[in-house]
């Protein structure tokens, strides 16, 4: 039987459509966050918090105060581990006890070999001091022991057993203050509705297979694995191979920019599916979900990103934390941009190779600009002399 193909314009479409960016905003920050399956959740505040803008770009009216609002008053979404921390719809938490079980095995193997001594021991005492005493941040626990200055391999014993009580599924995150985690018990926090509902790994694994193919458009089984990091490639291999025998997906060839065809899954329906895309210019995320795996934004948008930490200044070829700009069904270019005070400042703007900045181009960026920084509470957009840089 021979396999459809998808062309890389229309796959393009399809994918940027499924992940929130097409010529609709959403209507609310809950059904962006419904629809996307998960919003990654970051520190980073050049102008605003990298999660607030994902939202931000498909949901104009967004505010930040709505995510917190969601997670500690409605209980909507809670939040948690997928390939980072994460908010995600309430709805699949109980197929989160899969996640819980194996994060649980993975760190008693790796802390009680790895961590300072006393871990084990704190576990039981952080969880009686929060059935105790309520909700508690990582600061109110282990008062008196020895705290490093590193990441998490210099944790104090009872940061690593809290760590251990939210990966495990013991406590949750009942709200942020500002951008700090305060936790309590999963029983005060998750919905009994909600953790009522049974779940099994073999039920958890169809579902969340199901729910990524969806929100993908088109994936290998990799990708379908990757998209959650719940599921394994293996247990994603043998659920493409049964969704393909029950007629669940279609295999299908889509061309990459390079014009290169990958084999993939997707639903039956897919190449009858029209998707419009937005004209105006967007300033995405650099943890934005269509962009998060670097090399799938590669090979299908000729997109090369990466966020330049590490790399000395004099060998970057943009600034070390720059905002994708896109329009339509491609990248226009980067922005290097900060908040000051009450002015956003806009140090730099790339254009991707082969695109031209024309009059009416240049407007809708500045436009996107004016309503950025109406969002991140600037009064004002100013622009170094030299912003506008030559092409990539």
């Amino acid at each position: 039987m021979s396999v459809l193909a998808l062309d890389n314009r229309r796959a393009r479409a399809v994918f940027l459509a499924r992940h929130g960016l097409g010529a609709q905003m959403q209507p609310s920050p809950m059904d962006v966050i419904a629809d996307l399956g998960f919003v990654q959740l970051d520190s980073v505040n050049t102008f605003a918090r990298a999660h607030d803008l994902i939202l931000w770009s498909r949901h104009s009216r967004y505010r930040p105060d709505a995510m917190n609002r969601l997670l500690a008053q409605d209980r909507a979404v809670f939040e948690h581990w997928t390939h980072d921390a994460a908010i995600i719809p309430m709805d699949l938490w109980p197929h989160w006890r899969l996640r819980f079980a194996r994060d649980a095995t993975r760190l008693e193997r790796r802390w009680e070999k790895d961590r300072p001594q006393g871990f084990g021991a704190q576990v039981d005492t952080v969880l009686r001091q929060i059935a105790d005493h309520g909700g508690c941040t990582s600061g109110d626990v282990g008062r008196g022991e020895v705290r490093g200055k590193g990441g998490w391999w210099d944790w104090h014993p009872s940061k690593t057993a809290l760590e251990y009580l939210w990966r495990s599924g013991q406590v949750s995150v009942a709200r942020r203050e500002g951008f700090r985690k305060v936790y309590d018990l999963t029983e005060r926090v998750i919905p009994s509705a909600v953790r009522d509902v049974p779940s099994d790994a073999a039920g958890t694994v169809d579902a969340l297979c199901h729910a990524a193919l969806d929100r993908l458009g088109f994936a290998t089984p990799s990708e379908i694995a990757a998209f959650w990091d719940v599921v394994t490639k293996d247990e994603a291999r043998c659920w493409a191979t049964a969704a393909l025998a029950d007629g669940h997906a279609i295999a299908l060839d889509v061309a990459g920019d390079d014009g290169k065809l990958r084999r993939c899954l997707a639903r039956p329906q897919v190449l009858d599916q029209a998707a419009k895309l937005a004209s105006r210019a967007r300033i995405l995320s650099p943890f934005d979900p269509a962009l998060r795996d670097r090399k799938r934004a590669e090979w299908l948008f000729g997109f090369h990103y990466r966020i330049e930490i590490f790399v000395p200044a004099a060998q970057r070829a943009y600034g070390y934390y720059v905002f994708p700009v896109w329009e339509g069904e491609r990248a226009i270019g980067r922005i290097d941009m900060t908040r000051q005070g009450e002015v956003l400042e806009v140090r730099a703007f790339w254009p991707e190779p082969g695109v031209t900045m024309s009059t009416g181009r240049l407007a809708r960026l500045q436009a996107e600009l004016s309503r950025a920084a109406r969002f991140g509470g600037c009064g004002e957009v100013a622009f170094a002399l030299d912003w506008l840089r030559s092409g990539g």
